[in-house]
């Protein structure tokens, strides 16, 4: 059992590698001990987000209530054929993540197989389901159990996936749209976006990241530094987003290069370790 697990905790961290550079670079400064749980979770969420999103040649509602089903039968089995559930529900158990995450964050999944004009409601569950219980995943295994420290970061963690999400659905505006018919913007219309409505959405992204940025100072030490990681370069990817006009962000996806990306790990490891962080 012990080589199952290990080599599905290889898969999950293949398919973090594969698909997202900066969470790599940001789960690598994890203290070692949360790398395989946070790669497990990261290929959980991944998979379902890839159903919903690139499936389309496929029954996509179908093959995300398979997935569920599976999802929590190897919770409750404590077992799956599948890696990336079986690595998923090691962590799920071990560290004693609520299946009301689970459950919401899989609702936000099946809200993407709908077409919907997300009301302020909406957006708000959309955002908890898809990014804020993803964020409070994590934070059961970087507070190995301690309850009371879970609960005075749970805001905060909140404020950082809420964040990290925002700024997704800013820089994908054009893409979502096009590829998906996908507007997350209450009372937003893509063919009258303009600067006046991206600067509304930009203050209330700058809020997010303020209040998540004292959570992550108070994050211990072994998980701090790569979440910070995650933090400065969605920070860098926001302001680089706020400094274009809304026709630039409906016509080209902004990225942040990879020399720009390693700057940015050099700077946080040097603040880590002049405890600046």
């Amino acid at each position: 059992m012990d080589l199952f697990k290990d080599t599905c905790l290889k898969c999950s961290k293949l398919i973090t590698e594969a698909y997202s550079t900066s969470f790599t670079l940001g789960i690598k400064t994890l203290h070692r001990k949360f790398h395989d749980p946070i790669y497990a979770i990261y290929g959980f969420v991944r998979c379902a987000d890839e159903i919903v999103d690139t499936f389309h040649e496929h029954d996509k509602r179908k093959l995300l209530t398979e997935f569920s089903r599976q999802t929590f039968e190897a919770i409750e089995q404590g077992i799956s054929l599948n890696p990336v559930l079986h690595a998923f529900q090691c962590v799920v158990n071990e560290y004693k993540i609520d299946r009301a995450y689970i459950e919401a964050f899989l609702k936000s999944m099946a809200m993407d197989l709908e077409d919907h004009v997300y009301d302020p409601s909406l957006y708000k569950e959309y955002i908890y389901g898809s990014a804020e219980v993803v964020g409070l995943m994590c934070l059961k295994v970087f507070c190995e159990g301690d309850e009371e420290q879970f609960e005075r970061l749970k805001k905060p963690a909140c404020s950082l996936g809420a964040a990290f999400q925002k700024v997704n659905f800013l820089r994908d505006m054009q893409s979502d749209f096009k590829d998906r018919g996908r507007v997350y913007f209450p009372a937003v219309n893509i063919h009258t976006f303009n600067n006046v409505c991206k600067a509304q959405i930009e203050a209330d992204i700058a809020q997010d990241f303020e209040d998540a940025y004292a959570g992550i100072l108070a994050l211990p030490r072994s998980a701090r530094m790569g979440v910070y990681l995650a933090y400065v370069y969605y920070l860098k990817l926001f302001r680089k987003i706020k400094g274009l006009p809304a026709t630039q962000i409906l016509n080209e996806r902004v990225r942040v290069p990879d020399n720009t990306k390693f700057a940015l790990l050099l700077g946080s490891y040097v603040r880590y370790q002049l405890n600046a962080i």
